[in-house]
């Protein structure tokens, strides 16, 4: 027996019934939760306790992402529109046409990340367009927090529904 199907035999390398797939689904999307806007939740947490410095510091920081974000959307928006659409659309026809099951778990992952980048863009304009400061901003923040954190729930449930479909069919076909 060769080297590659010793490692074949010990690790599955079909996408959904491989242990590293959920732990990177798990790792993504509570780093994308972690990450509000490109600022870290304790910092929201730390300027509503202690406010001063550290509350300047959350709307220095806050200004500088939403800036970027905008900045980056307006110069090459949509350019990055196509190719994030090609490339989803492209994963699609992969996974759902072809039935290609790593692009099926790229795409259960990417696909709603998409949604959250179409979040942070219109929180950063509303941040922007109404200068938000102090309370007001940790109200924002915390609201598209949650809101990531429920694109992500639903995403982790329709992607395990998803993986426990695709094992129990292939497992069923012996595939």
């Amino acid at each position: 027996m060769d080297w590659y199907a010793i490692v074949f035999e010990l690790i599955d390398m079909r996408s959904f019934s491989n242990l590293w797939y959920w732990i990177a689904l798990a790792v993504v999307w509570s780093t994308t939760s972690h990450w509000v806007m490109g600022v870290p939740w304790d910092m929201v947490h730390r300027a509503q306790k202690f406010g001063g410095q550290a509350e300047e510091d959350l709307e220095h920081l806050v200004r500088i992402n939403c800036n970027r974000l905008l900045y980056i959307a307006g110069m090459s928006g949509l350019w990055m529109l196509g190719l994030i659409s090609g490339f989803l659309t492209s994963l699609a026809i992969l996974a759902f046409w072809y039935w290609v099951e790593f692009a099926q778990a790229v795409f259960l992952l990417a696909f709603p990340m998409s949604f959250v980048g179409l979040l942070s863009l219109n929180s950063a304009r509303i941040i922007r367009d109404t200068e938000l400061q102090g309370e007001k901003l940790r109200r924002r923040l915390m609201r598209h927090r949650i809101t990531t954190q429920v694109i992500g729930m639903v995403s982790i449930f329709i992607t395990a529904l998803w993986g426990m479909y695709q094992n129990l069919s292939l497992g069923v076909l012996g595939g």
